[in-house]
């Protein structure tokens, strides 16, 4: 891979659909298994050759900031602040001066978490000559309404796009998973100082010039969009779906965990698989089966807590919204 490969990681969005939990944490930041996503990304990123990184940030765009902007990732953090969201490729768009005109550059949502082999993207990018090549996934078809569609030819390269079509209307079981390798080329496509996305504004102006190429996602892949999607991701690195680095899982008689700082009372029963974050304060007989405990977060004595994300009451705030409440978030 070349030394002066880029990348951005994509950190605007406000992850409405993660509320509670991003009423106090920018979806980049969700930890996964006490590991700030975004960590994840940036480590993958490195691991790759990239030492240069840009974010555009708007929603709580501080935290984001002041994680990054000293890190020991080995990785040198850029951002800009977006007063107003402008969409995927609008913020593409505004960090333009950042990237090395006619070079190739990496683009990743930063609310996926993947082992994708980024070096083997790059590669079938530049065999290409695209101009965008995208990272697909093939699902379950009864799934893809929930998704962008790619629909591809025999070379593999783009012919259509349907935005969360319905079962029976799914051209292909291939959906977009959020990571792009774009040539410089790409920013004559999108307009200045407009709100202009990817999928709706730029994509299909290059489906014409059969200038979008697709490399298939082999490896793990998941979207933290959701709850449930995010509770699911947890379950699947403790079973060794998704293998990326973390603490150390410790095994009990009924469950396993894995801890931050916190200190475990010996009389809580880990049933399943359980994350306890940094500084939590944790009564006696407990019992937590399948549970995300964030950084923070109390548990009285006594409580008996199953397929939930505890998240610190002094953080959520007054407006937090029942209907928000509905997939067990316990505050």
């Amino acid at each position: 891979m070349k030394k002066n490969l880029k990348a951005m990681v994509m950190a605007a969005g406000m992850g409405s659909r993660l509320e509670p939990i991003t009423l106090m944490i920018p979806k980049p930041l969700i930890p996964v298994m006490n590991r700030p996503l975004m960590d994840i990304i940036l480590t993958q990123l490195h691991n790759v050759g990239v030492k240069e990184v840009i974010s555009n940030t708007y929603y709580l765009a501080n935290q984001i900031i002041d994680r990054y902007k000293n890190n020991n990732l080995g990785i040198k953090f850029n951002y800009i602040k977006e007063t107003e969201l402008s969409g995927t490729a609008g913020g593409v768009k505004k960090c333009q001066f950042f990237f090395d005109k006619g070079e190739d550059f990496i683009v990743m949502s930063g609310d996926i978490l993947t082992t994708a082999d980024i070096d083997k993207a790059v590669e079938i990018h530049k065999a290409s000559n695209a101009i965008a090549t995208i990272g697909v996934k093939e699902i379950p078809h009864e799934y893809v309404s929930h998704f962008g569609v790619v629909v591809t030819d025999g070379d593999g390269y783009i012919t259509e796009f349907q935005e969360k079509p319905s079962v029976e209307e799914a051209k292909s079981n291939l959906i977009n998973t959020g990571i792009y390798i774009f040539n410089y080329k790409i920013f004559d496509y999108i307009p200045e100082n407009e709100f202009c996305d990817f999928a709706k504004n730029v994509f299909p102006k290059l489906l014409k010039e059969r200038a979008i190429n697709t490399f298939v996602v082999d490896e793990y892949w998941n979207d933290i969009g959701t709850i449930g999607q995010y509770k699911q991701s947890i379950q699947d690195v403790f079973n060794g779906v998704c293998k990326i680095d973390h603490d150390r899982i410790i095994d009990t008689n009924l469950g396993s965990y894995v801890c931050g700082d916190s200190k475990i009372p010996s009389t809580i029963r880990f049933v399943g698989n359980t994350v306890v974050g940094n500084n939590c304060k944790l009564g006696e007989y407990i019992k937590l089966e399948n549970c995300i405990v964030l950084d923070n977060a109390e548990i009285k004595t006594g409580s008996e807590l199953t397929d939930c994300v505890v998240i610190p009451a002094v953080s959520a705030r007054k407006s937090v919204n029942k209907e928000k409440v509905k997939e067990n978030i316990t505050i």
